[in-house]
């Protein structure tokens, strides 16, 4: 069977026969997946998901590749994956009744993918969770949640794995408080036009937003059931962070101001092609948040101007109390018209 990438809205039952775990739950995705048979490969930021059934017992299985996933059984957290490899988690004991079941991604993964393998019972699977629109996230570290609970600014690669916690990042702080469903397409490093320090010219956030899957070129598919309310994006930091060097593409930091605005407005407008219905929200900050202005006026976007920040994460990133803040001020700016 050709593998096919799609986003989930709509209740999905993957196809294999019953395992002696139970019977297979029907579940809800929130984010991009690629699904092949029995398997449903995810590697955006944010990704989760989740189903429901009437019993006392729930197997979930899944295959991690360096991701931590928290899985949480009625809103509560019950146990988080951290060890790379099959994992089969067997809950048993459960009052009897209706039990939400879910897992979610909590960590960056630029390239490779986790994959879910099901949700499964020995009590009566019930319909997916099912919610009324959506908010798409695109950005970059600010928006992965990038070492969100460290206790230190100082830390290694590592470290900043381990610390990163995308479902405590802004936007799906903003999407619970509203009881809508998300996606976060992120990637830290990454630019409108710029990556930090200039790495990886040609690429930048725009390159890889079509992707299914971060590391891998392939395209998602066509994905009618993802209607978003709104389209919020925070980029800048990553093209104006660092001072331009000897060979890349501008000559100036006028020059890179100038294309940054330009593919801004292109993207923006790319975005309103793509989701005619959504609002769409601009964040900046600091020295580019005249820039941001600027391409909200020329597309007729939202502008959030996020001020200082106690940038005590992981490298001087927002940390749990900034991305309080930041949640904040988007759902103010959410609750207004224009845009």
């Amino acid at each position: 069977m050709k593998p096919f990438a799609l986003a989930l809205l709509a209740p999905l039952v993957l196809s294999a026969a019953p395992p002696p775990e139970g019977r297979r739950l029907a579940v809800h995705v929130g984010g991009r997946a690629i699904v092949q048979g029995g398997e449903m490969r995810f590697g955006w930021p944010g990704t989760y998901v989740e189903a429901r059934f009437r019993g006392t017992d729930v197997t979930v299985r899944v295959e991690t590749h360096g991701d931590f996933l928290r899985v949480s059984v009625d809103g509560k957290p019950f146990q988080t994956l951290v060890t790379p490899g099959p994992a089969t988690v067997r809950i048993a004991g459960l009052k009897p009744g209706v039990h939400a079941i879910r897992i979610d991604k909590l960590t960056e993964s630029q390239s490779g993918s986790s994959s879910f393998f099901g949700f499964f019972t020995h009590g009566t699977p019930l319909p997916a969770p099912v919610r009324s629109g959506g908010i798409e996230f695109i950005g970059d570290s600010h928006s992965v949640g990038y070492g969100n609970t460290s206790a230190t600014r100082t830390c290694t690669a590592q470290q900043v794995h381990d610390t990163t916690d995308t479902s405590q990042a802004f936007g799906p702080i903003v999407a619970r408080r509203l009881g809508v469903d998300y996606r976060v397409i992120a990637y830290s490093g990454y630019g409108i036009v710029r990556n930090h320090a200039g790495r990886f010219p040609g690429e930048n956030l725009p390159f890889l937003y079509p992707r299914a899957l971060p590391g891998d070129p392939a395209p998602a598919a066509p994905e009618p059931g993802w209607k978003p309310r709104a389209i919020v994006v925070n980029l800048g930091t990553n093209d104006f962070s660092t001072p331009l060097h000897a060979g890349e593409a501008w000559a100036d930091a006028a020059a890179l101001r100038a294309a940054y605005r330009a593919r801004y407005i292109d993207f923006v407008n790319e975005l309103r092609r793509r989701q005619p219905q959504a609002r769409l929200v601009l964040m900046g900050a600091g020295d580019f948040q005249a820039d941001v202005a600027a391409v909200a006026e020329a597309t007729g976007a939202t502008a959030v101007q996020v001020p200082t920040l106690a940038m005590t994460g992981c490298n001087w990133h927002p940390s749990l109390a900034d991305h309080r803040l930041m949640a904040d001020l988007l759902a103010a700016a959410l609750k207004g018209r224009r845009g």
